[in-house]
């Protein structure tokens, strides 16, 4: 007996027709599914081949990423140190600097004479270089 299901001895036939359409047109159904689902079967083996590369792809990219937050973030760490060496030296110098006005001042008011020579800050005045400007020399011919 076999395992197809049937709903009548007559259903391999046309009706009336002496060939097999029937069965034909269900063998042709059957290859038709079979080759739907081969394609369905590509496209998605496609599919998860192009997301595994796009994981490949992501996960490098986020290495890379997370190398260069590593590399700013020490680089942040150094440049936060030196800047917080230069606020204590400029906390000290600016105490120095109130300290030696007082002193300035004091002694002004003893009628002491203080003469103090003026000593160039190339700090003060950023605009002027603090060695003479030289000519450079180009030829349009140089590069």
């Amino acid at each position: 007996m076999s395992s197809r299901r049937s709903s009548s001895p007559d259903s391999n036939t046309d009706s009336g027709g002496g060939g097999f359409p029937a069965d034909e047109r269900k063998r042709k159904r059957m290859l038709s599914n079979r080759e739907s689902a081969r394609r369905s079967r590509a496209r998605k083996q496609q599919r998860l081949e192009e997301l595994v590369a796009e994981v490949a792809r992501l996960q490098a990219e986020n290495a890379q990423v997370q190398t260069r937050i590593a590399t700013f973030d020490r680089e942040f760490s150094k440049v936060d140190g030196e800047n917080a060496v230069l606020r204590a030296r400029h906390s000290e110098l600016a105490g120095r600097l109130e300290s030696l006005g007082g002193v300035l001042e004091v002694l002004q008011m003893a009628g002491a004479p203080v003469d103090i020579p003026e000593i160039p800050d190339p700090l003060l005045h950023p605009w002027q270089p603090p060695f003479p400007m030289q000519p450079i020399a180009a030829d349009a011919f140089q590069f």
